[in-house]
């Protein structure tokens, strides 16, 4: 703090200037000094701009190449994303190619059966129907067999004596004796 006094009081010690000019006293102004300061900073100076600019040179050189590395890697990275969406995209469509074929095989196959399903159901019903008209046909021949022959027996019981009728049971029997000795 006595300093910073002394600096105020030594200020008001120095002489006033009277008037402005140039001081063309070399050894009062100082400019060896100053020359031989501006020498020394320049020189050394110089050297650290130099390393200073050289390291700013070598940071940024270095931020360029690895910034071409990650881009390098980038467009990598993209072509084989490229190449996997080519993949998939390809056996996408294979995946839809064999779905639509199956869906097709699938849908000929259910209608090759539902037709022999139904095929068969025709032949059943037609079988059945024949069945059925072959029985209605037997029984009504035999039910017109049955009345013809209780017709026949009517007009043969009405016709026919005893005596006849045993002629003709007689008869009967004979042609199947004849009829059994000729099988023998």
């Amino acid at each position: 703090m006595k300093n910073l006094t002394d600096s105020f009081v030594y200020l008001g010690h120095w002489p006033s200037a009277g008037s402005f000019g140039f001081n063309t006293d070399i050894l009062a102004t100082n400019p060896i000094n100053l020359s031989v300061v501006f020498g020394v900073l320049v020189f050394f100076g110089k050297g650290v701009l130099n390393d200073l600019l050289d390291n700013r040179k070598q940071r940024i050189l270095n931020t360029i190449r690895n910034s071409e590395e990650l881009r390098e890697g980038a467009i990598q990275q993209l072509e084989n994303a490229r190449a996997r969406l080519r993949k998939v995209e390809t056996e996408a469509d294979k995946f839809r190619v064999n779905g639509y074929s199956e869906i097709e095989r699938e849908q000929l196959n259910l209608i090759n059966s539902t037709y022999k399903t139904l095929k068969q159901l025709e032949n059943y019903k037609n079988e059945t129907i024949l069945f059925e008209q072959q029985r209605t046909i037997n029984q009504v021949r035999e039910r017109v067999f049955q009345q013809a022959l209780q017709g026949a027996i009517g007009t043969l019981n009405s016709c026919l004596s005893n005596e006849l009728h045993l002629r003709t049971i007689n008869e009967n029997i004979g042609m199947f004796g004849t009829m059994k000795e000729i099988t023998d």
